[in-house]
């Protein structure tokens, strides 16, 4: 079961699960479009595409078509930014700007943590820049412990 924290200077949501898989295979899950399109969507907000060149300064972007969930007056999401950081398969660390947001244009990051531990892996994402996106980060504080659910569900399947 995934766990979620708000830190107290309310700049980042951590959220937190361990995952039956090694770290190989779940990095393959977050930097491949293909596999990122398959888990990185739900029901209620299916993938209309996912790009993702995962090295330092590649270009990532997803949008999705109109599903259940309005966040912001925003019912289709679109995503996009850079790669900042990249070490298969220990880390990932990329840009985040959002049309959700409640400043369109803020540039928060996010950064996912794979760490060995025992028969699997500790996966880590800290969403971080949310200080001054209050409706963003209480959306977030929900969202990030159903996302790393469903790859956790992807992975050990």
């Amino acid at each position: 079961m995934a766990t979620s924290i708000v830190t107290p200077e309310k700049d980042a949501i951590v959220s937190e699960i361990q995952i039956a898989a090694p770290p190989e295979r779940i990095f393959r899950a977050l930097s491949d479009p293909d596999e990122l399109r398959r888990w990185f969507s739900g029901p209620d907000c299916p993938a209309k595409f996912w790009k993702m060149d995962a090295r330092v300064g590649g270009q990532y972007s997803y949008a999705t078509e109109k599903g259940a969930i309005t966040v912001n007056h925003v019912s289709e999401f679109e995503c996009h930014g850079e790669i900042l950081e990249c070490d298969p398969p220990r880390l990932l660390l990329y840009t985040w700007i959002a049309n959700w947001h409640d400043d369109k244009s803020a540039r928060t990051v996010v950064r996912w943590e794979l760490e060995k531990k025992g028969n699997g892996t500790r996966v880590k994402v800290t969403h971080s820049g949310l200080a001054n996106l209050p409706i963003a980060r209480k959306d977030y504080s929900g969202g990030w412990p159903g996302v790393v659910e469903m790859l956790k569900q992807f992975v050990e399947a």
